[in-house]
């Protein structure tokens, strides 16, 4: 795996190489450039004053614009095939790989010259300098390493601190870092300053410092700075003076590839191209580039490859100990496509130095250092969000109680928000990576008219979502309090059934409206919309005119209040309770037991039997022989006595009989009307209790109640008299008597 992916990486380089084509330049004398300037326009004027030499310069000229013509157009017409591009780019590839061959060659062959020119005995006094120099700057950091020793040890029992509480941890150990961090910045100052003394008095001319020993200070001062950053994330100078939670063994581990690495970069980009460039030729300088760019870019895929792995097992396991899904499923992806993304990062990092090596190593520097802290502010906002926001929201007790919902309904809102939290950070993370990698300018185009006018509405459709939840919570909340029994509010089914029917129709509102009013923020025209929406409704409203016609009717009822569940009412023909209404329909069960669903459209007259007050109202039938005073006595008396039941009369509203008197003469009884006043509902028991009265108190005196009486005639003969009817007594089956009229 490891030799293939060299051989493919070798190859990019080649290819890459190839289509830089760089160009050389020499320095030349001003006074020298402007002597030939002269000549070559009196040798122009020259030729241009001979007839037959001008005529032969018009001719070329010709031949040859017709020519570039020619290729040209020979050139748009390969471009325009797969085949013609392909062969373009072969024949600029191969013409760049020979000429940046010929110039790593040639540079060679030069700087072999110069070193065979030079004077060895100097060269060699001053890599001996030099080589001092290294020595005492190397040894001066590791001595002061040494006796900064004591004090890392102590930042370290620092940082782990004692028992207590959590947050009181991480602040020792925040402080710890820092401290580390300021003794380990110290040291290297120190021998960085060490370094410059020898430097500057002990080696060549006191007072004076030559480049290449300038260029090391300066190459050890950076080399050692990131080394600084690679110690306080990887926990070098003690197990709690670190930021990433790694085992020890990795942490050992990503340290010294790290280091290497850095040390590679660092002396080899700072130090020794600078050197080459200044002393041997600057095409030399740039081969040297390629050529620690290519070793580190390969070496660092190795270590890529060989850990893919253990990189995604470490991400995985991170992943598991997620609070949130999201940040499972993202450790998940991450987990898979590490090492793709390292690679990618890594062919970024040779292609961007080998086209513009001037500007790499500056924009490496801030495009890499820009996605890095967007990466980690945005990992840091998500996480605080989430520890916030994974927070149940609390109410008072009196609160609960009155709006036993409103807790639940907050908490409901967090994964929403959470949602829309991360996808704000995530967006901002992207277009900051964006701006680092690419041309785009993010800050200009936040300035720009079309990045105001998009952060604009992006304002605006939030605060009107925002608004319109608020709304709903509001609204939510109010008809909760109202429907809470405990908080004093409505309990009948009436009131429940509208304010259902108030929450949904709120509900609908601010969906259509919150709709129309955000996509006539971000620029639509709703006008085509809501025509839409009317001719859609005018249909619905044709083809549906019964159900519309039913909730309507229903919505009337329930307003005027004119049916509550457990009512006995009379409704399209069907007297009987209703066990359920809906705002289209009704469900009576009637007397046998019988449900009927009605629909309000069905509905044109209502009776309800259970509004504020009912009566009794009777009608007793008498013979024509009775005393209709008396009779009225002995209701009256019947009356009296159904007071004396104490279940009856607490639903009797009147305490006085209301006897309306005769109010027929019927074919075989006399009419007489009473009327009790109840409670609603209760007629029906106290009509049956009181009946039951009358017909003991008729009873007992005597008092005729009238019921249908047939007479049987027989006929008569011419004389006028009844035939005889024969008549069999009861339980004398053997005597009949005769009888006649």
């Amino acid at each position: 795996m490891t030799q293939k992916l060299t051989a493919f990486l070798a190859f990019v380089f080649a290819i890459v190489m190839g289509a830089i084509n760089p160009t050389t330049s020499h320095a030349a004398d001003p006074a020298a450039a402007t002597s030939a300037e002269q000549a070559g326009h009196q040798r122009l004027a020259d030729l241009l004053e001979d007839e037959a030499t001008r005529n032969a310069l018009i001719e070329q000229l010709r031949k040859l614009g017709e020519d570039q013509a020619a290729e040209a157009i020979a050139g748009e017409q390969g471009a325009q095939t797969l085949a013609g591009r392909v062969a373009g780019l072969t024949q600029q590839l191969a013409q760049g790989i020979v000429d940046e061959s010929r110039t790593a060659v040639a540079a060679l062959q030069d700087a072999w010259a110069q070193a065979r020119a030079a004077d060895p005995q100097a060269l060699l006094w001053v890599l001996g300098e030099l080589v001092v120099l290294v020595v005492v700057t190397l040894v001066a950091y590791r001595i002061l390493g040494a006796a900064a020793g004591p004090a890392f040890r102590a930042l370290d029992r620092y940082g782990a601190g004692g028992e207590g509480l959590r947050a009181l941890g991480w602040i020792r150990r925040v402080f710890a870092v820092a401290g580390a961090a300021l003794v380990d910045l110290i040291a290297i100052g120190l021998a960085w300053l060490a370094g410059y003394g020898v430097a500057l008095f002990l080696l060549g001319e006191p007072g004076s410092l030559r480049i290449q020993e300038s260029l090391f200070l300066n190459a050890f001062l950076a080399v050692e700075l990131v080394r600084l950053v690679i110690r306080l994330l990887l926990s070098q100078r003690g197990d709690n003076l670190g930021v990433l939670p790694m085992s020890g063994e990795n942490k050992a581990y990503w340290a010294t590839w790290a280091g290497r690495m850095v040390y590679f970069l660092g002396y080899g980009l700072m130090w020794l191209v600078p050197v080459v460039e200044h002393y041997l030729t600057a095409e030399l300088g740039r081969a040297l580039v390629i050529l620690i760019l290519l070793s580190a870019v390969l070496r660092a895929a190795v270590v890529v490859m060989q850990n893919r792995l253990r990189g995604r097992l470490a991400l995985e396991a991170l992943g598991e100990r997620m609070q949130t899904s999201f940040g499972r499923i993202s450790m998940t992806i991450s987990a898979r496509i590490w090492h793709v993304a390292a690679l990618v990062y890594l062919g970024a990092v040779l292609v961007t130095s080998l086209l513009y090596p001037e500007d790499a190593l500056p924009f490496m520097l801030r495009a890499t250092g820009q996605t890095l802290l967007a990466v980690f502010i945005g990992i840091a906002l998500a996480a605080l969000l989430t520890q916030v926001i994974l927070r149940r929201i609390r109410i008072g007790d009196e609160l609960r109680r009155k709006f036993p919902l409103l807790e639940a309904r907050l908490n409901a809102y967090v994964p929403t928000a959470l949602k829309v939290a991360r996808f704000v950070i995530l967006a901002v993370v992207l277009a900051f990576v964006v701006d680092a990698w690419t041309p785009f300018d993010f800050g200009a185009w936040l300035a720009s008219e079309a990045g105001g006018r998009f952060v604009g509405r992006a304002v605006s459709v939030a605060l009107i979502v925002a608004l319109a939840l608020l709304v709903w919570l509001v609204v939510a909340s109010w008809i909760e309090f109202r429907l809470s029994a405990e908080a004093g509010g409505a309990s009948n089914p009436r009131a429940r059934t509208l304010l259902t029917i108030f929450r949904n129709a709120v509900a609908i509102a601010l969906v259509v409206l919150t709709t129309m009013v955000v996509l006539a923020e971000i620029g639509i025209n709703i006008a085509p919309l809501l025509a839409g929406a009317g001719v859609l409704g005018l249909a619905i409203g044709f083809g549906a005119q019964k159900l519309v016609q039913d909730v309507i009717t229903g919505v009337f009822i329930q307003l005027e209040r004119a049916i509550d569940v457990g009512d006995v009412v009379t409704a399209g023909g069907i007297t009987g309770t209703v066990e359920r209404m809906t705002i289209r329909s009704i469900g009576m069960r009637d007397l046998h037991g019988t449900y009927h669903l009605l629909p309000f459209s069905s509905v044109d007259m209502v009776s309800n039997y259970n509004r504020d007050f009912a009566y009794h109202v009777g009608e007793y039938g008498i013979g024509y022989r009775e005393d209709t005073d008396e009779a009225i006595v002995h209701l009256r008396a019947a009356f009296a006595e159904l007071l004396e039941d104490p279940a009856q009369r607490d639903v009797i509203l009147d305490r006085q009989l209301e006897v309306h008197g005769v109010t027929a003469l019927a074919d075989s009884s006399v009419n007489i009307r009473v009327r009790i006043k109840t409670r609603a509902g209760s007629q029906f028991p106290v009509g049956r209790a009181y009946n039951r009265l009358v017909k003991r108190h008729f009873d007992a005196a005597g008092i005729e109640i009238p019921y249908p009486h047939m007479t049987l005639y027989f006929g008569e003969d011419k004389q006028g008299k009844a035939p005889p009817a024969r008549i069999r007594i009861a339980g004398d089956t053997g005597q009949q008597v005769a009888t006649g009229n």
